[in-house]
């Protein structure tokens, strides 16, 4: 998952090994690492929705990935087996694993729900039933008789011939969980929270963790190695840890091309992985699934849409084409607005669109379902900057809250200043956890 207002990265983590001085990692999907392919994923363009989650064939000679909407795209020696592209889904898709033939698969949604494919069998779900937390992975086991998802909160839910060997669903969590990875065996697995802590169960051994490191970016997932004695944790920004017997091949740490990376995919043989970055590709924002809209949300999705490649901090510090070089979450806000014929003033401070949007437009609380096109504002309140603290574009929406948004000014940035990047999916009740920021409004034009 990514999030807002990150730092950006000023200093190499010690544990990362340095690179080679030159070395580039453009903006390819899948920025491939060690013994994999290094092939550009030849993806359909715009996509609907952006892709988040993927999954390595056994050999390591293909792999599948999953866009938030469901569709499903097979590159290698991987094989399209179906997909939910088309289904009206009540949560976005943000987790993926297959079968041991890979001749299958299993697609996870926010809201607990699974989808199966191919050879892989359906053995229940959480998509009828209430959750504490959304879920955010998932992991099947070895022999493809069973699945576990997790929660944000470290609930874990088992099924088939997936054994539940504890959760941290009663823990007082410092961050949330970002994601999960199974031992050899299937007889235990890891859990790995945004801050970098691990928390082991069955025969999953603790290798270390970086949940006392102060991470300048979050950790968005993590792979375990064939022998079931380490694991390599990722970040948002691309750094890759190592621990146990587990060996990081590379990372994009304070490289000029680094962008915001949402997992991490290994080949299974620990030899190579891959970081997948959602924002080397277009998207239109269309599902399947009917979105609150208004006659400009589409227009305003298209403008903030077409930023996200580009990288804006071109002239130093929060030089942007977007106004002056000054913090600009507001300045992007406002400029895809007027983009899309909205007679808004350029506005520096994120607490004057709320106040615009009082006087022309509408404004939402924090609990109401947004359409796309609104301005999601971050902190308590407008009256100031301390309080009033970010502003993105929602994007899409689903049925059980979900939502997704484009912001200005957020991280991690490709220059080492921050950009245009992809926030979600999350739903705006968990902004606190998800973003370390809650939500005080929702601004319509």
């Amino acid at each position: 998952m990514a999030t807002v207002l990150v730092p950006p990265v000023l200093a190499v983590i010690s544990m990362v090994p340095s690179r080679s001085a030159g070395a580039v990692y453009p903006d390819a999907g899948m920025i491939g690492f060690g013994s994999v392919g290094l092939t550009d994923p030849a993806m359909p363009q715009p996509l609907n929705a952006p892709v988040f989650s993927g999954v390595a064939t056994p050999d390591g000679n293909g792999y599948l990935l999953a866009s938030a909407d469901g569709g499903v795209f097979a590159f290698g020696d991987a094989t399209f087996e179906g997909s939910a592209g088309a289904l009206p889904l009540q949560g976005p898709i943000v987790a993926m694993a297959t079968t041991p033939d890979a001749k299958g698969y299993w697609l996870g949604a926010l809201d607990g729900g699974v989808f199966a494919y191919g050879d892989a069998p359906f053995y229940g779900s959480m998509g009828s039933s209430h959750l504490n937390q959304p879920i955010v992975g998932m992991a099947s086991t070895p022999d493809g008789h069973g699945y576990w998802l997790v929660a944000a909160d470290g609930g874990i839910f088992a099924y088939g011939d997936a054994g539940f060997y504890g959760s941290a669903g009663s823990l007082r969590l410092n961050s949330p969980v970002v994601g999960m990875a199974s031992t050899p065996d299937g007889h235990g697995y890891w859990l790995v929270a945004a801050d970098g802590g691990i928390f082991t169960y069955g025969d999953a051994g603790f290798f270390g963790s970086a949940g006392a490191s102060n991470l300048p970016d979050p950790a968005v997932g993590m792979v375990a190695s064939p022998t079931g004695g380490g694991y390599l944790l990722a970040t948002a920004n691309g750094v890759v840890l190592p621990y146990g017997d587990a060996q990081a091949l590379g990372g994009l740490s304070l490289d000029p091309t680094a962008t915001q990376i949402s997992a991490i995919i290994g080949n299974n043989h620990g030899t190579g992985y891959w970081l997948l970055d959602p924002e080397a590709w277009s998207y239109s924002f269309a599902t399947a699934t009917p979105e609150p809209m208004f006659p400009q949300s589409q227009a305003i999705a298209a403008s903030v849409a077409s930023q996200i490649a580009p990288d804006p901090d071109t002239q130093g510090p929060y030089c942007n084409p977007y106004g002056p070089c000054e913090e600009w979450c507001a300045l992007f806000a406002t400029w895809a607005w007027q983009n899309a014929g909205i007679p808004i003033p350029r506005y520096a401070f994120t607490g004057d669109v709320y106040g615009w949007a009082g006087t022309y437009g509408a404004v939402l609380p924090p609990t109401a379902m947004p359409a796309v096109g609104d301005a999601v504002l971050y902190g308590t309140g407008p009256w100031s900057t301390a309080t009033s603290v970010h502003v993105a574009i929602v994007t899409q929406v689903w049925p059980d809250d979900a939502i997704m948004t484009v912001g200005g000014d957020s991280g991690p940035g490709r220059d080492g200043y921050l950009s245009v990047t992809l926030n979600g999916p999350f739903l705006p009740v968990d902004s606190s956890s998800y973003n370390g920021m809650g939500i005080y409004a929702f601004a319509q034009p």
